[in-house]
This record gives C-alpha cells, structure tokens and sequence, in this order.
C-alpha cells in the first residue's frame, strides 16, 4: 500500500508550506490524480485519514480531483478522453498511435489557507 508514503509526504509538505507561510492554518489540500497515476482514490483517503491522525493538520481536509486519461491522436490529431483505461485509444479513428496527454498526475493542486 504505498498509497500511505504517498499521504505522509502530501502532509510533510503541507506542513513545511504552512510553516514557510508563517505557520498558517490550512484548511484543505487538494490533489490531481489522474487514472493512470497507479493510486486508488479510496486508499489514498484513508490513509490520509490516518496519516493526518493526531497531528496539526488532523482538520485538514484532503479534496481529491480525478482526471480523466485524455489522449491526442498521431494518425487524425484529434485530442479526446480514452473509453476506459483498458482501451487507451483514440474515440475518433481507434487509432492506437497515440501519445498520453493527462491522466498521470499525482500532484498537489492547492492549499485552502485560513485568513
């Protein structure tokens, strides 16, 4: 379950970005995750849950925004949204020449920070 190095590295940087920022209060986190990222949403949630556990950001809520895998297309260059992740293939001509535009990220989009 790496999805628990994950949370624990989500909140060492919240909480050095709180610190830099003179120890604000951060309300949430939010975070892109697209399909192809290899994290399951509902594994990454609860162990944050239980990262956040006791610590100072135990009111910290974790907002997760799942992207979908979109793809461009090296035969008709259309940009689309592949069917499923099983099927990674241009919607258009059904191309499987294709190049990955979004759908790998696990990143830290936002912090919501008390004024």
């Amino acid at each position: 379950m790496h999805e628990m190095s994950i949370a624990l590295c989500v909140l060492d940087f919240v909480e050095e970005e709180a610190a830099r920022r003179s120890n604000a209060v951060v309300k949430a986190v939010h975070i892109k995750l697209g399909a192809l990222s290899g994290v399951v949403k509902q594994a990454l949630a609860s162990a944050y849950d239980l990262a956040r556990e006791g610590t100072n950001l135990a009111n910290c809520e974790l907002v997760i925004d799942e992207l979908p895998i979109v793809v461009r297309c090296n035969v008709c260059g259309a940009e689309c949204p592949a069917e499923s992740i099983q099927n990674i293939r241009c919607s258009v001509c059904q191309s499987a020449e294709i190049d990955v535009v979004s759908g790998r990220e696990l990143e830290v989009a936002a912090l919501e920070i008390e004024s």
